[in-house]
């Protein structure tokens, strides 16, 4: 059974869905705008370095999906081979089933399905990133639930690995990145769409209400029809990358080493691709971390500007790009709630460890195990309304840049906006504060509300001055110093 016909995302999800497409390796076409190299800050460089991977198999990759295939020290930017379209397709060959793991309640034999963890307050969407190609074998090597609350303007983001090893109904325990293909070959119910939401829902609890796909080109067009995106990068990072996208990826000598950040960079959608996907120089989990770094700078830009007064025109003009079950009269419905959301309401999460492990199978497969309680807690927090979200949405920080180090300011808002709080930017009276400097305008000068800004930010200590004020537009003022460092990671701050 073939998914439901093309449609567009609703720009009020539309900066979830694009990063959807991450994890990608096929052959990219050539792209249709100039090729332009983009570094924004100072200290953020390509560095051409010599290449030679070792070019991967058919059988490494169509038989096992073995993330060993890709081992972080050793960069194989290249695709994979197009299969025969003609050959007849064995889902037993596509997807070898192995032993079962070792027993548990939750994996041994057909475990027992999650109670439900969602009511119906919540709109939830499962967004998916494929490299789709017509008569080939592919992967869904990009899975997000976004659970929506559209009345309170909170979203959930939860990452899920493509090596998860769960039950997959019909199937048996797999990854569950074979999910999808497995409903289409079978005719399944609703076929890819309806097994992978009927699996999502069975071991994680979470019931899917929409589901919406892109791909690897949708992906590029879609960003580039929006103008770009402009991606605040706390921490740089270096991975492969071709030099020009024109030129031929299975030449070893066409790639270099590419370093972005920090500072807020603006990707074509060239280079949204590249971040969202690579993964040669880390893993699939920092590469679910830089996902939703580009959801939510995105999904922020839509906001700030008159793209939802566009809706029908990108409904036109990008309504090949995405396949969903969404139409035009549903996004037109939901687009008002839009009016609900900013980029402090957006929580996200991530299945990595302490939420699984790693596992190797009887057939040699490396997978990763739910740990049972720690994820099973983590989706209690992630599906739950946040009190403390809505506490925190009511405090604004204005952030001054106190450092000649230009987007600084732009990345402790982000920083600040992960852990749930609004923030303004403004400019900084001078730019060569040695420590950090926090200002509290409030009545109450709440020690505990400073105390968590200011770790927030990740400082040992700032310089506090008592400012009442109750005409003040903000609660708080950070001037950042020399002090502060823009690194961090998104999973460390509390909710």
């Amino acid at each position: 059974m073939k998914p439901s016909p093309h449609y567009y995302v609703p720009l009020v999800i539309l900066g979830i869905l694009l990063s959807a497409c991450g994890a990608f390796s096929q052959t990219p076409q050539q792209a249709q705008l100039p090729f332009a190299l983009i570094t924004s800050a100072p200290n953020s460089s390509p560095t051409p370095t010599p290449f030679q991977p070792s070019l991967y198999t058919p059988t490494q990759v169509l038989l096992s999906f073995d993330n060993s295939a890709f081992p972080s020290e050793t960069p194989s930017p290249s695709p994979i081979p197009p299969i025969d379209a003609t050959a007849t397709v064995d889902i037993n060959q596509l997807f070898p089933t192995s032993a079962a793991p070792p027993a548990s309640d939750a994996l041994a034999g057909n475990p027992t399905a999650l109670p439900p963890l969602t009511d119906s307050e919540t709109i939830n969407f499962l967004l998916i990133g494929s490299d789709l190609r017509p008569g080939s074998s592919y992967r869904t090597d990009t899975i997000i639930v976004a659970v929506v609350w559209p009345k309170e303007g909170q979203v959930s983001l939860i990452s899920i690995p493509r090596d998860l090893w769960i039950y997959i109904p019909t199937v048996g325990m797999q990854r569950v990145n074979t999910a999808y293909q497995s409903g289409e070959i079978t005719g399944y119910l609703g076929g890819g769409p309806g097994l992978l939401k009927d699996t999502i829902s069975y071991n994680l609890g979470i019931r899917i209400d929409h589901t919406a796909m892109v791909d690897f080109d949708g992906f590029r067009r879609i960003v580039d029809t929006l103008g770009g995106v402009e991606l605040p990068i706390a921490c740089s990072y270096t991975d492969w990358r071709l030099i020009d996208p024109s030129y031929d990826q299975y030449n070893e000598n066409n790639w270099w080493l590419y370093t972005v950040g920090p500072g807020q960079i603006h990707m074509d959608g060239d280079l949204a691709l590249w971040y969202a996907r690579a993964r040669s120089k880390s893993n699939d989990f920092d590469r679910g971390r830089r996902q939703q770094e580009v959801i939510r700078a995105i999904f922020g830009q839509a906001l700030q500007t008159s793209t939802f007064g566009k809706i029908p025109q990108l409904y036109n003009d990008l309504s090949s790009t995405v396949i969903t079950d969404l139409g035009l009269a549903d996004i037109l419905r939901m687009a008002p709630h839009a009016l609900n959301f900013t980029n402090a309401n957006i929580r996200g999460y991530y299945i990595r460890p302490p939420y699984v492990s790693s596992w190797t199978t009887p057939g040699g497969a490396a997978v990763l195990l739910p740990n049972d309680a720690e994820l099973s807690q983590m989706l209690i927090e992630a599906t739950t309304l946040s009190t403390f979200a809505v506490d925190r949405k009511s405090v604004k920080v204005e952030v001054q840049n106190g450092v000649p180090f230009d987007t600084w300011d732009t990345l402790a808002a982000s920083r600040l906006n992960y852990a749930g709080y609004q923030t303004i930017i403004s400019k900084a009276d001078r730019r060569d504060y040695g420590a950090s400097v926090l200002v509290d305008f409030t009545s109450g000068q709440d020690p505990n509300q400073r105390q968590t800004i200011i770790s927030t930010l990740n400082l040992f200590s700032a310089n506090i001055i008592s400012q009442p004020d109750a005409k003040s537009p903000v609660q708080y003022r950070v001037i950042l110093g020399y002090d502060y460092e823009p690194c961090f990671q998104p999973q460390d701050l509390s909710h």
